[in-house]
């Protein structure tokens, strides 16, 4: 079970990762932080810098802390919560398939932080190698109640939709 774990871990953390390390260095083609705000400032997050570092830390720093298996409640928190918003904002209107821009790699993400966080990291992972433990089910509880709080704090300081143009009828 535990390299069943390690695999889990360090595939799923990387993925995150390089994911954010897009955002925020540019690198694999990505936007860099001034292209990530920009797209905040498009998805109407405000204030867009802030939600931007938020997010790319969300995930550079959870997915770094999910493949060391460090602490391992808290990076799976941070890129559940970081995926929560993707899937509310971007992917949820264009249904489930990945190749419409759907959520299904959203969601296959946020399932394998939420195992990871109910099952633990295993023995292979800093947390087992250094033998920490974060109390249980205390700090899954509360980490979840913060993170659901975040998420619903994110999704409702955004800009409202602009008004859809009409045009005049004709008389």
């Amino acid at each position: 079970m535990a390299a069943g774990l390690l695999i889990l871990l360090v595939v799923i953390g990387l993925i995150v990762f390089a994911h954010g390390a897009q955002k925020l260095f540019g690198w694999w083609g990505g936007p860099g932080m001034n292209g990530w705000a920009a797209a905040m400032t498009r998805m109407r997050i405000r204030p867009p810098v802030l939600w931007a570092w938020i997010s790319t830390l969300s995930e550079v720093g959870g997915g770094i802390g999910l493949a060391l298996g460090f602490l391992t409640p808290l990076p799976s928190l941070a890129i559940a919560g970081s995926m929560l918003v993707a899937i509310a904002i971007v992917h949820w209107p264009n249904g489930f398939w990945v190749n419409k821009r759907g959520y299904e790699f959203n969601l296959s993400i946020l399932a394998a932080v939420a195992a990871v966080a109910l099952a633990g990291p295993g023995a292979y992972s800093l947390d087992g190698l250094l033998h920490i433990r974060l109390p249980e089910p205390v700090t899954l509880i509360a980490t979840t109640i913060l993170l659901l709080a975040g998420v619903g704090v994110a999704l409702g300081t955004r800009a409202p939709a602009p008004a859809a143009e009409t045009k005049p009828q004709p008389t």
